[in-house]
């Protein structure tokens, strides 16, 4: 090869390479593509998403899509949380929400991040907040009903999440909010023991709703659920329990079947 082509090679790489850097440069100062515009939650709205939401001071709140940081923020300063941590795939959004939490003094205990919320695991919440779209909720339900502890709230200002009821709704200056309670799993085979009669039981859960069979009887059982607490019809009597794992103890009290208990069979 002689020197004026190993030159031209030179050149042709470095311009190459030089093209390369510049479309790699291009790519990364695009703004990342957003699935839900920015549209702040109303304060009156985030105080009452908060309410329903009863935070006590050992929540830790998760807000999905967080923006400005102000149900984040409010959580912590005005409803006494815990900690809460929030997510935004627009790193403008997180900027400006590391900035509200300074100036309000809570940065020490509300945390802002960029990124994909759907890459963000959410199983530690024990309250849930989101002003998304009824298509990203419907996206997100399967990973909150299967992954979050039973008795999280999940709170979601004006899109539902479909044929999963809510626990609770309310309007606030034209604004609907919805609160869930994330169910216990209970669907199976369980064998109850009361007043000395065992029941052979197979239980359907479509998230806090449940009906069941009675020794092969269909219908013979329909219940609720809230959190990891049951309370259902059989024989016309009713059962509230708590459930455990494997077992479901009946909880004294509420006028019902006061001996009882479920397991797993």
């Amino acid at each position: 090869m002689s020197a004026a082509s190993v030159r031209t090679f030179s050149s042709l790489t470095l311009s190459a390479g030089l093209l390369a850097g510049l479309l790699i440069d291009t790519a990364q100062a695009q703004p990342p593509r957003l699935d839900v515009p920015y549209v702040p939650t109303p304060e009156p709205v985030v105080a009452h998403m908060l309410e329903l939401a009863e935070i006590g001071p050992d929540d830790y709140v998760i807000d999905l899509g967080s923006g400005d940081g102000r149900i984040a923020i409010s959580a912590v300063q005005d409803h006494g949380a815990r900690a809460a941590y929030g997510i935004d795939l627009d790193p403008e959004r997180v900027s400006a929400a590391r900035e509200n939490a300074e100036r309000e003094g809570v940065a020490d205990r509300v945390t802002f991040e960029q990124g994909d919320l759907f890459e963000k695991d959410i199983s530690q919440a024990d309250v849930l907040t989101m002003y998304l779209l009824s298509t990203v909720n419907m996206r997100l339900r399967p990973v909150i009903f299967d992954t979050l502890k039973p008795g999280t709230r999940v709170v979601s200002h004006a899109f539902n999440l479909g044929d999963w009821e809510p626990d609770r709704s309310d309007v606030i200056n034209g604004n609907a909010v919805f609160l869930w309670i994330v169910p216990a799993k209970v669907a199976g085979q369980w064998t109850i023991e009361a007043d000395g009669q065992r029941y052979q039981v197979e239980l359907d859960q479509h998230f806090q709703k449940v009906v069941g069979s009675v020794d092969g009887q269909y219908g013979g059982l329909s219940g609720q659920l809230r959190g990891n607490e049951l309370s259902f019809t059989l024989n016309d009597r009713l059962y509230v329990g708590q459930v455990n794992g494997r077992s479901i103890e009946a909880v004294p009290g509420k006028g019902a079947v006061q001996d009882w208990v479920a397991r797993r069979s």
